[in-house]
């Protein structure tokens, strides 16, 4: 579109009629006009004009991206019938108009066409076909500007983080307050009492009544190993590739919750290879598959 409006620019300063002078005839005084003399006043507005205007609001048009329209068309409307109004012109001009009438006044076909009518033809053909083309193909049809690239850090599959459980702006503020004291507790508080449980070791677990269990019951907590510097784990955000269970705490294998792409999970504490994850409504799970987890802040 702009580089047929600027051939229709260039093409209206240059010849619009060529002389083909006789074999011994004078022409030196012969004065070849352009689309902007004033005795061819009509060729300026219906050829020149009429297509870097089309240009002008298709190109407006394909950047607003919208369907605003004016006196009942939109911008690529207009431009696309203004195009075809100025291919219409610059046809009947190349063929007839300033050269016929200047043969006609001369008695002698010594006029043709000019460089000028036929560079402005072929800009009003160019224009004329990308501007019916942007109507009908979808590769056509895309905003000049185009629709910006996806904001880094968005989950995986490219969902954006659910309301109210988005990926936060600043800090890790979050439901259950991931820097209390269950969030923020050193890891593996719990579990360096004896064997066997004491006072100091929690409560009794959920899935076994008796409180003298087997050596093997608790092996994998035991040799859990322990975070690098500090002691402590911080919560961080995450988001999953695919649909992952969340199952209880106590170990067991009852599915509490079932974590999903395209939404931010809060990890508040790590147990081996599995974290303890926080779900959208405050549940609290152990999520064993952390394979391909895409981690935030």
């Amino acid at each position: 579109m702009i580089g047929a409006a600027l051939l229709l620019i260039i093409a209206s300063f240059l010849d619009s009629i060529s002389v083909d002078c006789p074999t011994g005839a004078d022409c030196g005084g012969m004065e070849v006009p352009n689309g902007w003399d004033s005795d061819q006043f009509p060729l300026l507005p219906a050829v020149f004009l009429t297509g870097i205007i089309a240009a002008a609001l298709i190109v407006v048009g394909r950047m607003r991206g919208d369907d605003k329209q004016l006196a009942g068309l939109t911008l690529n409307q207009w431009g696309t019938a203004l195009a075809a109004a100025a291919l219409f012109s610059s046809l009947f001009t190349l063929f007839g108009g300033a050269r016929s009438m200047a043969n006609d006044a001369t008695g002698e076909d010594v006029f043709g066409m000019g460089i000028g009518l036929i560079l402005a033809l072929i800009a009003n053909l160019a224009l004329t076909a990308g501007a019916i083309l942007s109507q009908t193909l979808p590769a056509f049809k895309a905003n000049l500007l185009g629709s910006g690239a996806p904001a880094p850090g968005a989950p995986y599959g490219g969902g954006q983080p659910q309301p109210g459980y988005g990926y936060p702006g600043g800090g890790q503020p979050g439901p259950g307050g991931p820097g209390g004291p269950q969030g923020g507790a050193p890891f593996g508080g719990g579990q360096q009492a004896p064997f066997g449980g004491g006072p100091g070791a929690g409560g009794p677990q959920p899935g076994g009544p008796q409180g003298g269990a087997p050596a093997g019951a608790r092996p994998q907590a035991q040799a859990a190993p322990q975070p690098a510097a500090g002691g402590s784990f911080a919560p961080f955000w995450f988001a999953v590739p695919a649909a992952r269970p969340l199952f209880a705490e106590d170990g067991s294998s009852a599915q509490i919750a079932e974590l999903t792409p395209g939404i931010w999970y809060l990890a508040v504490d790590q147990r081996g290879a599995a974290l303890v994850a926080q779900t959208q409504d405050g549940r609290r799970g152990v999520l064993q598959d952390t394979t391909g987890i895409q981690r935030g802040a």
